[in-house]
């Protein structure tokens, strides 16, 4: 696996493609309509994502 394919997939792991796959589904789904600002995205998604087990 070469650098670039490591740093791709580390992302897909992490969730910091999220907004990235989100522009990209507004614009094949939706195209034309609005899309939130990156802050905004970010500030919803932590606000509606499940608490974890820990802590």
């Amino acid at each position: 696996m070469n650098w670039r394919s490591f740093w791709k997939l580390l992302r897909e792991l992490t969730g910091d493609r999220a907004y990235e796959q989100y522009l990209e589904h507004r614009a094949a789904a939706h195209p034309g309509e609005p899309v939130l600002p990156e802050k905004e995205f970010w500030r919803l998604r932590t606000d509606f994502r499940p608490p974890s087990g820990c802590c």
